[in-house]
């Protein structure tokens, strides 16, 4: 052979080289690492392409490297729907959701999962929110309606009360969203709070691919709404006091009063007269110590916080009311810092066990709470921030 017949040759065997060698990458899961979303929130298709619009969309994916979605399990009951599996869903793009009903976090998220499922379930979307309670009382269906109704949900609603297929998706947060495409697989993965631009694009790319797969005709994918009626914002940098809990077996700091904890006892609690120490609770009056809460057994009680945030929350539940001022003063209807479950007298009626909103200022700031309670019975979850 004469030299440009060797030098056509070598070029020849190296691009089939190259080729065989992106060919294993590619269609390797041990060596291609895309799997559900990349740290965008993207789409990803086997060949490590994001999808963030329906011309990317692949008609052939390889999805031996994705997770099979599991079958919902130990579902206790059900509402907007009657009983359902995943496996009847087959062919649908799924947004499973995990949520419980008093959790701030899972609350804020809501509006997007109504607008998404008002926009994408005549598109393909079934969206189904798994309700898998932190507290006791979150297990009662009744609550639970009441919640979906309060919220305006629509779409179908789980109760995983035993956290059978929160176990199942080996799940650890509330909320976190898997999408699931067509074929089962989850092609997509949330934790908490954010990325509503990039879920839903998400959510537009596997029905698109699903369109393709089944030969359907679907439009106005590119149409994508970032201002939520209803969807608080919330810049996480500037709270700087975290979810505090009143029961001892969830709580993960100690009370400020020399009392503390006595698990299953009764005590009577006395508040220091120094200044109160940042981002922990203190109480005053006789408080039986449960679990997931503090029950107020005398006739008055008060709980008192000094915190940094623009929003506070409690959960709460039992019997009684409460009055709430804050920084001193009367959470009235003349006052612009009262919460949206305050009274027009400053006062906080309990109708039930959940999270109740009892302050809410311009800025973020640091702040003193101080809650009087009254009426043996009144029960106390959590303090929550926004």
């Amino acid at each position: 052979m004469n030299k440009d017949n060797i030098s056509a040759l070598l070029t020849a065997v190296g691009v089939v080289a190259l080729i065989v060698g992106f060919a294993i990458y590619f269609n390797n899961p041990g060596l291609n690492k895309s799997s559900l979303g990349n740290s965008n929130g993207q789409v990803m298709t086997s060949d490590g392409n994001s999808e963030n619009s329906i011309s990317n969309v692949k008609l052939s994916i390889d999805k031996s490297q994705f997770r099979k979605a599991p079958e919902f399990k130990g579902i206790t009951s059900y509402i907007n729907t009657n009983q359902t599996k995943l496996s009847d869903l087959n062919g649908k793009v799924v947004l499973v959701d995990f949520w419980t009903y008093s959790c701030i976090n899972c609350i804020r998220t809501l509006p997007y999962l109504v607008d998404w499922n008002q926009k994408y379930s005549d598109k393909g979307l079934v969206i189904v929110g798994v309700h898998s309670p932190e507290f006791e009382f979150e297990k009662n269906i009744d609550n639970v309606k009441q919640a979906v109704a309060r919220f305006g949900i629509k779409y179908p609603v789980l109760l995983d009360n035993d956290h059978e297929t929160w176990n199942a998706f080996q799940n650890s947060y509330w909320p976190r969203k898997y999408l699931v495409d067509s074929d089962g697989f989850i092609r997509y993965d949330h934790i908490g709070e954010g990325g509503y631009a990039e879920t839903e694009n998400a959510i537009k790319s596997l029905l698109a691919e699903r369109s393709n797969q089944q030969g359907l005709e679907i439009s106005n994918l590119n149409q994508t709404k970032l201002n939520v009626p209803g969807a608080p914002s919330v810049d996480f940098n500037q709270i700087k006091t975290p979810e505090l809990y009143f029961g001892y077996q969830f709580a993960r700091a100690q009370l400020g009063n020399i009392q503390g904890f006595n698990p299953e006892k009764t005590v009577n609690y006395t508040i220091p007269r120094s200044n109160l120490e940042p981002n922990v609770i203190y109480l005053q009056g006789l408080w039986k110590n449960n679990p997931d809460s503090m029950e107020l057994v005398g006739s008055n009680g008060k709980i008192m916080l000094a915190y940094s945030a623009k929003s506070i929350n409690i959960v709460a539940g039992g019997k009684g009311e409460a009055t709430v001022k804050e920084d001193g003063k009367d959470n009235q209807t003349n006052n612009t810092i009262k919460g949206n479950d305050v009274d027009a007298e400053g006062r906080l009626p309990v109708d039930g066990q959940r999270l109740y909103n009892i302050a809410d200022h311009t800025n973020y700031g640091n702040h003193q709470i101080e809650i009087a309670a009254r009426g043996p019975g009144f029960k106390v979850y959590t303090f929550t921030f926004g």
